[in-house]
């Protein structure tokens, strides 16, 4: 469930993040308590709540005090925001400056792209929004 990449909190928090961009978790949706979170993972509520805060802290889940937490309307469109500028910046970016360098024009790259065919000719490779959703972040396994 868990990898040794990256600190356990983290990993919770994406692949909330994860299940929020796929339409897995929507708007006002309800995730499991921190102590829900931990005791069906097997980790320490101090871990589960770090990420739960992480995400109140980026506004993908709200608290309804005595409720619990929930996913922020908008959050699902913030996150497609952030994500494309991101890809735009850490990705294309650099691949154009070394197409650049190389000597490979734009329109050169625009043509190997769509050679390639567009985005919504395959399915999206970001690796946990691949991963089959459950839907268990939601409390006792209801559906909203």
């Amino acid at each position: 469930m868990f990898d040794d990449l990256s600190p356990i909190y983290l990993q919770i928090a994406e692949r909330i993040r994860g299940e929020v961009l796929a339409g897995t978790l929507g708007a006002d949706d309800p995730v499991m308590s921190t102590n829900q979170y931990a005791e069906f993972y097997g980790i320490n509520p101090a871990t589960a709540a770090k990420a739960f805060h992480q995400l109140l802290d980026e506004g993908v889940l709200y608290k309804r005090r005595g409720v619990g937490m929930f996913i922020t309307p908008g959050a699902r469109a913030q996150l497609l925001e952030d994500r494309r500028a991101r890809f735009f910046g850490e990705v294309l970016d650099p691949v154009l400056d070394r197409a650049a360098l190389l000597g490979i024009s734009v329109d050169e790259v625009m043509a190997h792209v769509a050679a390639h065919g567009s985005p919504t000719d395959s399915p999206t490779t970001d690796d946990h929004i691949n991963e089959p959703h459950t839907n268990d972040h939601r409390p006792n396994g209801d559906s909203a």
